[in-house]
């Protein structure tokens, strides 16, 4: 087990990503992780998901978080309950914050004993331990409470590094590297220091006490302070050309193979090159070697993060288990791989966010500037702010917090600029209308975006591709149920997994649930799954284990509903008809044809209704699948804000 979070929090299991659903199970994980084993309590985890004014839910959504942890994490971690409050202990997996603490402390060691090559290999493979700012992917009470000390860990293991790469001689290929640290970091004396004395190395007198000056003003403007006396003293000994020379210079040249690392190492203080994590801290690994970054005029969007910066990859893991959907994924993968993007629409529980993923694996060779992606449904079921996704994605970008915009404009400005020449794939899950999304769509260049979302009118949305998704064909729902359940019970039973199959709506989500019931119950049967499914009294209930819960996304989309239409839904489910006209509507309404068709129609909108056309006198005709009719009768409906 690999367990990161110097950089998107991430982890994972025999080379395969653990699924992490979005910020506040990643919270939840690092949270544990910074603990380091000590006891977390239930009020610090909530406030730190939530802040100081959590959910009413908070409480068990918190057991959510902790519990699928467990599971996805397997049986290598303890996540145990101690008290109020969780432990984790991760026994013999990897944690990058630990090795390079470690690697940064035997570097630290070895620059005050002036074992300058040892010094300079320990840090550099400790700073390649950073891929992007850490604590990518948190909610913002976390990265407020633990990321600055750990930027300033790795400041210092930088300016430790620099220190150790000018006692070799290579202050020339610090220069493009410090001075781009210097502008992130004005006001920190040592890297300011360490600059003046490569550009005096390197014969720039004149532009080694420029560096100085401009420090001088930014002290004093920022914080009403003059120089430091090693600064002050740097600045006299440059003056008269009495600084020492380097204290170890390298002789022979195959000592100093990878010094690129150095400048390309440092140069990128907001993400960092993306070389695989050692295991553990061993010193004795020689760092890959990588190639300088070019250096170009910069514009502004690029004075922020670095062209080269490593390849974001926020998206979670597409499930092993997925079935089906073959024609609908070569139709996402052909427009996501020519000039279109693309939006699936469907039903609650169609799969649609499943498709998403399993369609953005398949073509992650075709994206190589990396992958972005944002739950764009809050945990309470309402729609996201674009501005905080925006600020998510910047932040995946290599933007630093200190320099994201703060306005709404702004932020869709700098991201659209940094996707520009870049392509990567932007993963849209769960929008609410093309309003929500307009914000976050990447503009002109090669970045292509996939959208999911229930509503019908994400149409709108220009230049994609729109995949509609419906129930699975009987073969595929029979897939599903054998490839979550095991195909023992099932194929002794075919009967009854066509039962369950049906009782499901031969949905994806509803059958997932079945199936895990079944697989949780080694002592049910098939058929007596089938049999409580055949209920419908039970049925909904039926479908619920743990965090999935077929009722709550049916009512994430009945509460974006008008009141009047709830109540209307309501009493057309009541009826019980398997078929209904405008004309029908009307009757059981008691309003005029046209006002019940444009009431059916918001339905259909919403995916409550199913609608055909028909060559009879009515025109159109419309059902309430199964579930979703037991779902607004009124015993089962949510109730009118």
């Amino acid at each position: 087990m690999d367990l990161r979070i110097l950089g998107a929090v991430a982890a994972e299991l025999d080379g395969r990503p653990v699924p992490l659903d979005g910020s506040k199970q990643r919270t939840a994980l690092a949270a544990l992780l910074l603990a380091e084993g000590t006891v977390l309590s239930d009020e610090r985890l909530t406030v730190l998901l939530w802040g100081w004014q959590p959910p009413a839910t908070s409480t068990r959504q918190l057991y959510t978080y902790v519990s699928r942890l467990r599971t996805r994490l397997g049986p290598g971690l303890r996540l145990e309950r101690h008290g109020t409050g969780y432990r984790m202990d991760i026994g013999d997996a990897s944690f990058d914050r630990t090795a390079f603490r470690t690697l940064a402390a035997m570097g630290r060691a070895d620059l005050l004993a002036r074992r300058y090559q040892d010094a300079e290999r320990r840090l550099d493979q400790a700073l390649g331990l950073w891929h992007g700012p850490a604590l990518t992917g948190v909610t913002e009470q976390l990265r407020e409470s633990e990321a600055s000390q750990l930027e300033e860990a790795r400041l210092a293991a930088l300016e430790d590094h620099a220190e150790a790469a000018l006692a070799l001689g290579r202050h020339t290929e610090l220069i493009p590297a410090l001075t781009h640290q210097v502008a992130l970091q004005p006001i920190r004396e040592r890297l300011r220091g360490q600059l003046m004395t490569a550009l005096f190395r390197s014969g720039r007198q004149a532009d080694a006490l420029a560096v100085y000056d401009r420090g001088s003003e930014a002290l004093a403007d920022e914080l009403g302070i003059d120089p430091g006396p090693v600064l002050r003293t740097l600045r006299q000994e440059i003056l008269t050309g009495a600084l020492a020379p380097p204290e170890a210079p390298e002789r022979d040249t195959a000592t100093v193979s990878h010094t690129p690392a150095v400048a390309a190492r440092a140069a990128q203080p907001e993400a960092f090159p993306a070389s695989p994590a050692p295991a553990s801290p061993v010193p004795a690994v020689s760092p890959p070697t990588l190639t300088p970054p070019t250096l170009t005029p910069a514009t502004e969007a690029t004075d922020l993060t670095d062209r080269h910066s490593p390849v974001p990859a926020t998206l979670p893991a597409a499930p092993a288990d997925f079935v089906g959907r073959a024609a609908e994924t070569r139709e996402l993968l052909t427009a996501l791989r020519g000039r279109r993007g693309a939006v699936i629409t469907g039903a609650t529980g169609t799969g649609k966010s499943t498709l998403a993923l399993r369609a953005a694996e398949q073509c992650r060779e075709d994206f190589p500037q990396g992958r972005l992606y944002a739950d764009l449904r809050t945990a309470d079921g309402g729609p996201r702010a674009p501005r905080e996704v925006l600020g998510w994605f910047l932040s995946a970008l290599g933007v630093p917090p200190e320099r994201t915009p703060g306005g709404l404009d702004e932020r869709i400005q700098l991201y659209r600029t940094l996707l520009s020449t870049r392509r990567l794939l932007v993963v849209l899950d769960h929008a609410f209308d093309d309003a929500q999304v307009r914000p976050l769509l990447p503009g002109e260049g090669p970045s292509r975006t996939l959208i999911t979302g229930v509503r019908s009118h994400l149409a709108s949305l220009e230049g994609l591709h729109m995949v509609r998704l419906g129930a699975l064909e009987p073969a595929e729902a029979g897939q599903l149920l054998a490839a979550v359940a095991g195909p023992e019970r099932l194929t002794a039973s075919p009967e009854a997994a066509a039962r369950i199959a049906e009782s499901c709506d031969r949905l994806p989500l509803a059958l997932r649930i079945a199936a895990a019931r079944l697989a949780a119950h080694p002592h049910w049967t098939a058929g007596m799954l089938a049999d409580r499914l055949a209920r419908p009294g039970r049925r909904l209930a039926e479908l619920r284990l743990g965090s999935l819960d077929l009722r709550s996304g049916l009512r994430n989309v009945a509460d974006q509903l008008d009141p009047a239409d709830r109540t209307a839904a309501g009493i057309l489910a009541a009826t019980g008809l398997t078929r209904l006209t405008a004309g029908d509507a009307a009757a059981l309404l008691g309003t005029a044809a046209d006002e019940a068709e444009e009431l059916l129609e918001r339905l259909v909108d919403a995916r409550l209704l199913d609608a055909w056309s028909t060559d009879g006198a009515n025109g159109l005709c419309y059902r309430f699948p199964p579930l979703v009719q037991l779902f607004l009768q009124p015993q089962h409906a949510p109730a009118p804000c």
